[in-house]
C-alpha cells in the first residue's frame, strides 16, 4: 500500500511540473525572437529604392557623329577633336563615324539610317549634300532621336515639310568666307581675270562660297573667267585648273572652296611653269595648305575653327537630350556661326600646330 501511494505522488508531481511549463511557453517568447516591424505612413522607403533617382540621373548619354569623308583634313581633324573633347566628359561617350567618299551619298544616308537604329540618345550630322540627308533625319525624329547638324547644312526647310526639324546647326559664314578669299585676292592683283574652283555641283557649303568670292569680284571690277566644280578632289582640280589656263592665259588668281583643291590647283600653277604670276587662294586652314604658305606657295588660306564647331554641335546635342528635346516641324531651326580667319605667310606662323 505505501508503495502503491508513492508511485502515485510521484505522478502527481510529474503532471504538475508539465502544466507549469506548458503555461510558460505561450507567455513568454524566446530572447532570440524579433518583435514584428510596425507599419505607420512615415515609413522611409528601403534603401535601394531610395538611390533609384541617383542611378537615373547619372545614365550615360550616348553621340553618336557622322561626318564627312575622313580622306579630308579638315573632317579628319575634327573627328580628332572631338573625340579629344569626350575623353574628359563624365556621362557622356562619343562615336564619330565617316562618310566613305565625297560622292557616296546614298551610302551616307545608309550609314545615318543604320545609327538611328542603334542606341544613340542624339546624333550629329554634316550631310555630303544639302538634301542626301534629309529622309534620315525624318526618320530619327520619328523615333525620337535629336539631330544636330554640323557645319555643312541640310536642308531645313525639306525636313520641316517631312514633319522633322533638328536641334540647332554651328558653322562658319560661308558667304563670308569666299568674300574674305576675293578680298585678299583683289588686294594682291589690283585687277584682271580669275577662277573659282567650286567643291561638288550642290553643295550648299560650296555654293555658299562661290557667291561670296563671286559677288565681291564683281564688285570690284574682277572679271571671273570660269567658276567650275572641282568635286572637293585634288585630281580632279588639277585637271580643271590646267584647262581654264589653257584657255584663259592672261587668268592672275584662283579661289578655291577649299584647300584640298587648292593644293591640286597650286600643282597645276607649277605644272604650267606660271607660279611666279598666278596667287592661289584656299579654304579651311588645314596642316598642308599653312604649310604651303608658309614655304611660299600657295598664297592663302581662308581657315575656320573645325573643332570648335564640332565640339559645340556635341555640347549641344547633350543638351537637347538633357532637356528633353523634341522635333516641332513650326519652329525655326536656330543657326550659330563661328567666325573665319585669314592665314597669310605674314601671319602664319600664329596657326601652325
Amino acid at each position: 500500500l505505501k508503495m502503491k501511494r508513492r508511485v502515485l505522488a510521484l505522478l502527481l508531481a510529474a503532471t504538475m511540473t508539465l502544466g507549469l511549463a506548458a503555461c510558460g511557453s505561450k507567455e513568454e517568447a524566446p530572447a532570440d525572437t524579433p518583435a514584428p516591424a510596425e507599419t505607420t505612413d512615415d515609413v522611409e522607403a528601403p534603401a535601394e529604392d531610395a538611390e533609384a533617382p541617383a542611378e537615373t540621373a547619372g545614365e550615360e548619354i550616348k553621340i553618336g557623329v557622322l561626318l564627312k569623308p575622313e580622306s579630308n583634313e579638315y573632317w579628319s581633324s575634327m573627328k580628332a577633336g572631338i573625340l579629344e573633347w569626350a575623353e574628359g566628359q563624365d556621362g557622356v561617350t562619343v562615336e564619330v563615324l565617316c562618310a566613305e567618299s565625297e560622292d557616296n551619298i546614298t551610302g551616307q544616308l545608309e550609314q545615318l539610317e543604320n545609327m538611328i537604329s542603334k542606341d544613340y540618345d542624339a546624333i550629329c550630322a554634316a550631310p555630303l549634300s544639302l538634301s542626301n540627308l534629309v529622309e534620315g533625319v525624318a526618320k530619327a525624329c520619328e523615333a525620337g532621336i535629336p539631330i544636330v547638324n554640323i557645319d555643312e547644312a541640310i536642308d531645313a526647310d525639306a525636313v520641316k515639310e517631312a514633319g522633322g526639324n533638328m536641334v540647332g546647326m554651328y558653322t562658319t559664314d560661308n558667304v563670308l568666307v569666299g568674300q574674305k578669299g576675293a578680298e585678299f585676292i583683289t588686294e594682291q592683283i589690283g585687277s584682271g581675270q580669275v577662277a573659282i574652283i567650286e567643291g561638288t555641283a550642290g553643295n550648299a557649303t560650296s555654293n555658299d562660297r562661290t557667291k561670296g568670292a563671286t559677288d565681291y569680284f564683281t564688285e570690284k571690277g574682277i572679271e571671273v573667267v570660269a567658276s567650275q566644280p572641282g568635286d572637293w578632289d585634288r585630281l580632279t582640280s588639277i585637271d580643271v585648273a590646267t584647262n581654264i589656263m589653257q584657255a584663259n592665259p592672261d587668268v592672275k588668281a584662283f579661289y578655291c572652296a577649299n584647300d584640298t583643291m587648292a593644293l591640286g590647283v597650286y600643282e597645276a600653277v607649277v605644272n604650267a611653269g606660271k607660279q611666279d604670276s598666278i596667287i592661289v587662294v584656299g579654304t579651311d586652314a588645314v596642316a598642308n595648305a599653312k604649310e604651303s604658305v608658309k614655304n611660299g606657295e600657295m598664297a592663302a588660306t581662308v581657315g575656320q575653327d573645325n573643332v570648335g564647331i564640332g565640339i559645340a554641335c556635341c555640347e549641344l546635342a547633350v543638351k537637347a537630350v538633357k532637356d528633353g528635346w523634341t522635333a516641332d516641324p513650326s519652329a525655326e531651326m536656330p543657326i550659330e556661326y563661328i567666325d573665319s580667319f585669314l592665314v597669310t605667310k605674314d601671319n602664319v606662323d600664329q596657326y601652325l600646330n
